[in-house]
């Protein structure tokens, strides 16, 4: 209950980010591969910035 107004740190919301672009990854490869591959190397780019935190 007293965690429901925290904010949430960087890593959380760049873990967020990085789970709505596999979603996006998913969805996308079923229809546009090359479209996939450009929102996976994004999502790529998301854990990175997670390992570095």
């Amino acid at each position: 209950m007293f965690g429901l107004f925290s904010k949430k740190s960087e890593k959380q919301k760049l873990q967020e980010a990085y789970s709505k672009k596999l979603a996006e990854v998913h969805k996308a490869s079923q229809v546009n591969r090359k479209e996939a591959d450009r929102l996976a190397a994004e999502a790529e780019e998301i854990a990175k910035e997670i390992e570095k935190l």
